[in-house]
């Protein structure tokens, strides 16, 4: 059976106290809910990294990072290395989020080769794919997500696709308010799945860890999380109050 599971991307938000108090809320609440079935993970900034790992430590909530460098070492002034957040004590890596492909124009190829150094030195990756707003309604977002997989992904060997987590993230509905229905969600995680069965074969496919990202909120997220093929969410600003963060992991 397939992994339930709701991240939590701070992204660039809360200085390193900010970010270690949180995490021992989130750490405090989860230890004393041993009956939560779904795997809680939080992904911070770099410099929290460290501090949180020993915050989490023992109990049940997972930490990540929000990205990772190209190349494994080297004179890469202000990269960090997958080796280098997995000696944090980090679980998770973010690849291919939409904000670093629309902003710092990451493509295809070069996340793959991020993807590939990130399970090479132990981490499990949340891969993300997704349309903008005009691909959606110009009917090409089965495409564009197809050509994400195909090319960021799909180059991995069947035991590397173990340790990957899909994100369905429409760009659209990042941020701006507006969120995808339950109906939109499953057609593409269906989707993604069926891709994923055609590559990797069909017990792949069932074990493949599907999550929806695009202003999920607690007045969503059980709608949205009741659909067969959607296993979790990717979190962005709901994943920064904490009451709100643990209202929808309690959603699922």
């Amino acid at each position: 059976m397939r992994k339930k599971i709701v991240a939590g991307n701070w992204k660039m938000n809360m200085d390193l106290k900010e970010g270690h108090d949180f995490a021992r809320e989130i750490d405090s609440y989860f230890r004393s809910k041993s009956s939560v079935k779904t795997d809680v993970v939080l992904c911070t900034p770099y410099i929290h990294l460290a501090g949180t790992a020993q915050i989490l430590s023992g109990g049940n909530v997972e930490l990540g990072a929000q990205n990772c460098a190209s190349e494994p070492s080297g004179a890469f002034t202000g990269e960090v290395s997958a080796s280098m957040i997995k000696s944090t004590g980090a679980q998770y890596v973010i690849i291919g989020h939409s904000e670093r492909r629309t902003y710092y124009h990451e493509d295809d190829k070069l996340l793959n080769k991020k993807t590939s150094l990130a399970l090479k030195n132990g981490l499990k990756v949340i891969f993300c794919c997704g349309e903008v707003k005009e691909e959606r309604e110009s009917g090409q977002h089965l495409k564009v997500v197809k050509l994400q997989l195909e090319n960021g992904l799909f180059s991995l060997t069947p035991l590397e696709i173990k340790n990957v987590v899909i994100a369905y993230e429409p760009v659209w509905a990042i941020g701006t308010g507006l969120t995808a229905t339950p109906e939109q969600a499953q057609e593409m995680h269906s989707y993604i799945r069926d891709l994923v069965k055609g590559k990797y074969g069909s017990e792949a496919s069932g074990d493949m860890t599907i999550l929806y990202g695009g202003s999920c909120k607690p007045s969503n997220a059980a709608e949205i999380f009741s659909k067969p093929d959607v296993d979790g969410g990717l979190i962005g600003g709901a994943s920064l109050k904490k009451e709100d963060f643990i209202a929808i992991i309690e959603a699922i």
